[in-house]
C-alpha cells in the first residue's frame, strides 16, 4: 500500500513540476529552465545525502551496467520534453500522453528484463489493458467539446 501511495505522490509531483517548469520557461528558455531544475535537484540531493548520513558515493560506480549511470542525462531530456509537450499540447493532454508512454515502455522493460529489471511473463490482459488505455487517450484527444480545448 505504501508503494501505491508513493506512486500517486510521484505522479502528482511530476504534473506539478511540468506545470512549474513550463511557466519558468516563459521567462527564460527551455535549456536554462532544465539547467536550473537539474541544479536545484543536485542541491536537494546533496542536502538529503548529508541528512542520510553521507553513504559512500564511490559505491555508485560499482553498478553492474554502467549504461544505467546515464539517468541524469535522461533526466535533462525528460525536463526538456515535458516542457515542450506541455507548451505545445497543454498540461492535460501532455501528461496523459506521458503517462501512457511510461506505462508502455515500463511494460516492455519488464517484459524483456532490460536494464537489470525482473523479467515478467507476457500477459494478454495487460496487453489488452494497454490497448484500452491508448484508446482512452485517443478519446481524450479527439472527443469532447473542441471549443474548450
Amino acid at each position: 500500500m505504501a508503494g501505491f501511495l508513493i506512486a500517486i505522490i510521484s505522479g502528482a509531483l511530476m504534473s506539478l513540476q511540468g506545470a512549474f517548469n513550463t511557466n519558468v520557461t516563459k521567462a527564460s528558455s527551455v535549456w536554462v529552465t532544465a539547467m536550473f531544475v537539474q541544479l536545484t535537484a543536485l542541491l536537494t540531493c546533496a542536502i538529503m545525502w548529508v541528512a542520510d548520513g553521507r553513504p559512500d558515493i564511490m559505491k555508485l560506480f560499482k553498478v553492474d551496467n554502467k549504461l544505467t549511470l546515464l539517468g541524469g542525462v535522461i533526466g535533462a531530456f525528460i525536463t526538456f520534453t515535458v516542457i515542450k509537450s506541455i507548451s505545445s499540447l497543454g498540461i492535460a493532454k501532455a501528461e496523459v500522453t506521458i503517462v501512457v508512454a511510461q506505462i508502455i515502455v515500463s511494460y516492455l522493460i519488464g517484459l524483456f528484463g532490460w536494464f537489470g529489471s525482473e523479467k515478467m511473463q507476457f500477459s494478454m490482459i495487460k496487453l489488452i489493458s494497454m490497448i484500452i488505455t491508448v484508446v482512452g487517450v485517443c478519446m481524450f484527444y479527439f472527443l469532447g467539446n473542441p471549443a474548450s480545448d
